[in-house]
């Protein structure tokens, strides 16, 4: 059943990456680098394969070193990490750098150097090809309540997707199964700038292996236990959070109109938004269409700054869409507090839905208040408790 369990995404990735370790054993061509951060991104399992590479003294109390270990964390420098990847690539090897999201932004630069390295490598015949510089991202803009606004920055898709479009890709698959899915891709990849952003916190999962490998290889996708067939709107939403706050939000709504037909889509190739005249990964203008309509309208939970979802579907003829994502509000506060203070939270999305279906007339008046209200109990609550209100906290989908 969608929802029922609950796991920490990134835990589930360590114990592939592990596995990749134990079947790596003989070649020992692949390696995890990342700015002392391996276990902050749980990645923790891979300890039980290799330590972190270490050549100085070892003491009794220091965790996990190893004069042949194979993953490169031991120094907080994203510069250096960055530098020992693309080297180890060039040699013909295989890795990928795991960080904080918002501190990726430190290495823009030569992520973008080696983007332009490999658009002008793929036009000559005599470059072999490499494996992909993969970046998976987690401890990110949204699980950064507790670590506060120097924490929170999304823009690296931004700065990725900007990049030749026959170079990046950018995944952020909603739980764990889509985790696993798009890393398998990306690793086995060549040639490309791979993102991922993935959750590390425990979250729902919603789909088994063979509907996350469906949705994956599509790279966007209906979901077929919570759609209407002639949909009054579309609730779209990209990344792990925005995928749970549309799915709570859905069941308000339903609750308060049953009548009511929504279509929830949860995209997880980012570039699917795209034009197939902009990007290779692009949705022609009739697939576009018949996900999202031509003429309903579209609230929109992204991940990331609202601005990059208008600049990918700028030329999609629907234009009834209404984007929610990050808005550079944060502080130190609880989870659910940093989706209220961004406007991605399910009441504000419950919001935003009703204000563009006028059918509802005064019956959606009615909940509008009711979700204005939600929002007055939300404040006090966490300002009395310092925690989210339960049902908000301990909410599943039914």
């Amino acid at each position: 059943f969608p929802g029922a369990i609950e796991t920490q995404d990134m835990t589930e990735l360590g114990k592939f990456v592990r596995d990749i370790y134990k079947l790596n054993k003989e070649k020992r061509n692949f390696r995890v680098f990342g700015p002392d951060e391996t276990s902050s991104n749980r990645l923790t399992s891979v300890f039980e394969e290799t330590g972190r590479a270490w050549d100085g003294q070892i003491f009794p109390d220091d965790a996990g070193l190893s004069p042949d270990g194979r993953v490169m964390d031991s120094m907080l420098s994203e510069h250096v990490c960055e530098g020992m990847l693309e080297g180890y690539l060039l040699t013909g090897r295989h890795g990928f750098f795991n960080s904080y999201e918002a501190f990726i932004r430190i290495v823009d630069s030569m992520v973008s150097q080696h983007a332009k390295w490999l658009k002008v490598c793929n036009q000559l015949p005599w470059r072999q090809s490499i494996a992909s510089l993969n970046y998976v991202l987690a401890s990110n803009v949204w699980q950064q309540d507790h670590n506060g606004f120097t924490h929170q920055d999304p823009g690296f898709l931004d700065h990725v997707a900007n990049k030749k479009a026959d170079v990046v890709r950018l995944y952020l698959p909603p739980d764990a199964n889509c985790l696993l899915s798009c890393f398998d891709h990306c690793i086995r990849s060549r040639d490309y700038v791979n993102v991922i952003i993935a959750s590390k916190h425990r979250r729902p999962q919603w789909l088994t292996m063979e509907q996350a490998i469906k949705l994956c290889v599509q790279g966007i996708g209906i979901w077929q236990w919570d759609s209407g067939c002639e949909p009054d709107i579309v609730m779209a939403c990209c990344g792990d959070t925005p995928t749970l706050e549309t799915l709570a939000a859905v069941t308000i709504l339903r609750e308060a109109f049953p009548e009511l037909k929504i279509r929830v889509v949860n995209v997880v190739d980012l570039m699917r938004l795209q034009s197939d005249e902009q990007h290779p990964h692009g949705l022609s203008q009739r697939e576009y269409n018949a996900i999202f309509t031509t003429n309903k309208p579209i609230v929109f939970a992204f991940h990331g700054y609202p601005f990059l979802i208008h600049e990918m579907t700028y030329m999609r003829e629907n234009k009834n869409i209404h984007v929610r994502g990050y808005i550079e509000e944060g502080t130190i506060t609880t989870p659910f507090d940093m989706r209220v203070l961004n406007r991605l939270d399910r009441f504000n999305l419950v919001q935003t839905a009703i204000y563009h279906l006028p059918q509802l007339g005064n019956r959606g008046s009615y909940l509008i208040q009711q979700m204005k209200d939600k929002l007055v109990e939300h404040k006090q609550y966490i300002s009395e408790y310092g925690i989210d209100l339960p049902e908000v906290a301990e909410w599943k989908w039914h």
